[in-house]
């Protein structure tokens, strides 16, 4: 599938069953950017992931993101730290991304951060290494104007008690870290057990902080692959992605609609969207809602309209 490809760049790139009711009330309650605003509840964001076939071959450039997404009539964009991974303390640069958006109207969101190392390694020394490497990103997210971080909550030994205390451990000092900065840290259902929706709603419950949470994305939902394997091997155990999604909207921060592919009238064909949108509307999140298109029947421009078509046919 081409979400697993992903990895494999990043890797490249680096190397070179609760529902709602059941979640405790004592849980900060969902905040992000709009929380104050008085605007539509909900608003339409384009992920950086949507076109990554056209930035690896060249054909975009990180710094023309927010102009491709205004070509939409999308005036928000969330990042992939991928596609400027050398930059995240170039003042330069960093200040012409500002501009580049500025001068189109659009908005900078959030950082996906991959390529630094998973924040529930149960061995000490990698998670703070980890830890150590997503700081400057919160300080490149700070200088963009973004809200929030997301990271990963991924380790190399899936021991599902030790990495709830390892994330717990790291999410909560990144968290305390990123703070002064008014970031927020979030982590997405990416695989593993973070795609174990009672697992991270424990993780979030137990950290309790109000800029720690989640990105609920409406893929992502395998558990376990074959041999072991973190990515690139068909799984064999997946997570109910309603349940899931449910579970973490309590903690969400973002959302992220994935999408692969659509019918004649204009539905996704492998996720439920309506169903996913009610339980979106369900919960207390106002903020908004990520396209990130991963399809291949259709080319990434027609799959963004595609999806933002049926996000605003939903949404109203």
């Amino acid at each position: 599938m081409i979400h697993w490809d992903r990895r494999s760049f990043i890797r490249n790139t680096a190397m070179g069953a609760a529902a709602l009711s059941l979640i405790p009330s004592c849980m900060p309650k969902t905040s992000n950017d709009l929380t104050k605003d008085t605007g539509p509840r909900f608003r339409i964001s384009l992920a950086q992931w949507s076109l990554h076939k056209a930035l690896q071959g060249g054909q975009l450039d990180n710094l023309d993101f927010p102009q491709k997404a205004h070509s939409f009539g999308i005036h928000a964009v969330e990042y992939v730290n991928a596609f400027f991974k050398d930059k995240a303390r170039d003042a330069v640069y960093l200040a012409e991304m500002n501009k580049r958006s500025s001068d189109v109207g659009v908005k900078q969101l959030l950082i996906m951060i991959d390529g630094e190392g998973g924040l529930a390694e149960v061995n000490e020394s990698l998670r703070k290494e980890a830890v150590s490497n997503h700081h400057k990103w919160v300080e490149a997210a700070k200088t963009l104007g973004c809200h929030s971080i997301r990271v990963n909550a991924f380790s190399s030994v899936p021991d599902r008690a030790g990495m709830h205390t390892a994330a717990v451990e790291s999410l909560g000092g990144l968290s305390s870290f990123a703070k002064p900065f008014g970031i927020n840290v979030i982590v997405e259902n990416h695989g593993g057990y973070s795609s174990d929706g009672a697992w991270l709603a424990a993780v979030m419950e137990e950290i309790n902080m109000p800029n720690c949470g989640t990105l609920p994305d409406f893929g992502n939902f395998c558990i376990r692959r074959e041999e072991g394997a973190q990515w690139n091997k068909p799984c064999v155990e997946e997570y109910d992605r309603y349940k899931g999604i449910q579970e973490m909207m309590p903690y969400a921060k973002g959302v992220s609609a994935k999408s692969y592919d659509f019918d004649s009238a204009g539905n996704e064909t492998t996720i439920d969207f309506e169903r996913m949108l009610n339980i979106v509307k369900t919960s207390d999140y106002r903020g908004y809602i990520g396209i990130e298109y991963e399809g291949n029947r259709l080319g990434e421009d027609d799959g963004i309209i595609a999806t933002k078509k049926l996000l605003e046919r939903l949404i109203a």
